[in-house]
């Protein structure tokens, strides 16, 4: 494996920083040649405008339970939907909570199998990809557990939900989960995140990671979008954003840092104007207060 040893000697890998990878014919990064049907999906879940997408995840109480602000998704998360681009659940939140009228584009969590309270790497598929095209979402996902003990599982349930998907023109959205004993550095994140593309997956959820995450979003040819993770205060999660996108990602899956902020309409709204228009922290977390008071 060539870099199974990395020594001191060793020569930087050259990423290309700076130089965008092109997209001849379709305005997302890596997808120029996908069916159309995938085209329109992922047209629905990025913004052809600025590029750019917020998703707000909700799909937490498949492994958590009633997770702190999404102990009612009912009066949590409606509010919140004309705010951001994209919404990530699973099946039965979505057909309990979210109103069919709702023009939103949902991404559905398909993976199952395992708790916090048992090894959460041990994921098998519970959502058909027929069941998905049935509640219409734009994209189905699962996470990969890269260096886990049950990798080769969670990456054959990845392998599955792209096979399937692809039949029927649903992309599919790798999510890099990061067990406790991994460290979420670039090294570690641009290998999960290079595997999860090359594998097939349409675009990456994963972790921004200090230093080296232009270096991760370079080496993956597909789009990335952050994970939120856990709560950060307000402000910072906004640089964190910032940092993000600056750095190369196409977006932000959060869920945490929007739905339990003291101000989760504010918040949807000032992370969206980092995402899409580019608008520094500051100014973002002002317009943050301002809304919220």
């Amino acid at each position: 494996m060539p870099d199974a040893d990395k020594t001191k000697t060793e020569e930087k890998k050259d990423f290309g920083i700076g130089v965008p990878m092109e997209t001849p014919g379709f305005f997302l990064k890596g997808s120029a040649h996908l069916y159309w049907g995938m085209k329109n999906r992922l047209s629905h879940i990025f913004n052809p405008k600025s590029g750019h997408t917020v998703m707000l995840a909700f799909d937490h109480g498949y492994i958590m339970g009633p997770t702190t602000g999404l102990e009612r998704i009912d009066l949590a998360i409606p509010p919140l939907i004309p705010y951001v681009d994209c919404l990530m659940c699973a099946r039965g939140a979505l057909r309990a909570c979210i109103s069919p009228e709702v023009r939103k584009p949902v991404v559905m969590r398909c993976s199952t199998g395992a708790t916090v309270l048992k090894d959460l790497s041990n994921e098998v598929i519970g959502v058909t990809v027929e069941e998905a095209a049935a509640l219409n979402a734009a994209a189905i996902t699962t996470q990969v557990c890269i260096g886990a003990e049950y990798e080769r599982e969670t990456l054959e349930n990845l392998a599955y939900l792209i096979n399937e998907g692809n039949r029927y023109g649903i992309p599919t959205l790798g999510v890099t989960a990061v067990g406790k004993e991994m460290v979420r550095d670039a090294r570690y994140l641009g290998l999960a995140c290079r595997v999860v593309a090359e594998l097939g997956a349409h675009f990456v959820k994963t972790y921004y990671c200090e230093p080296g995450f232009d270096e991760v979003v370079a080496g993956c040819p597909v789009p990335i979008v952050i994970a939120g993770g856990k709560k950060l205060p307000e402000l910072q999660a906004l640089q964190m954003a910032y940092k993000a996108i600056d750095q190369g990602a196409l977006g932000v899956d959060m869920g945490r840092n929007i739905f339990a902020a003291e101000h989760p309409v504010a918040m949807a709204q000032a992370v969206a104007a980092v995402v899409h228009n580019n608008e520094k922290p500051e100014k973002a977390y002002d317009l943050y207060k301002s809304l919220k008071g």
